[in-house]
């Protein structure tokens, strides 16, 4: 993954990411079908796409987690 491509992913809204998310897993629903009918010809796609879905709930959980820690900074 670029710079780029990780700066476009922290600019997105929570609610982009979760549908960023739901449409990787979509795909990567997809994907398995394709290779367990012989028809995906790239099968490191499968991987990526793994990929893909572990960093967008890095980030989901990253501003989780960051929401949590400033609203529990604020009471207080």
């Amino acid at each position: 993954m670029t710079a780029q491509e990780n700066r476009d992913l922290r600019a997105r809204t929570e609610a982009e990411l979760n549908a960023d998310l739901e449409s990787a897993h979509q795909a990567l629903f997809n994907l398995r079908f394709q290779s367990a009918t012989r028809q995906l010809a790239d099968v490191s796609q499968v991987r990526k796409a793994k990929k893909h879905i572990a960093r967008l709930k890095t980030l989901v959980r990253e501003r989780a987690i960051l929401t949590a820690a400033g609203g529990a900074g604020n009471e207080g």
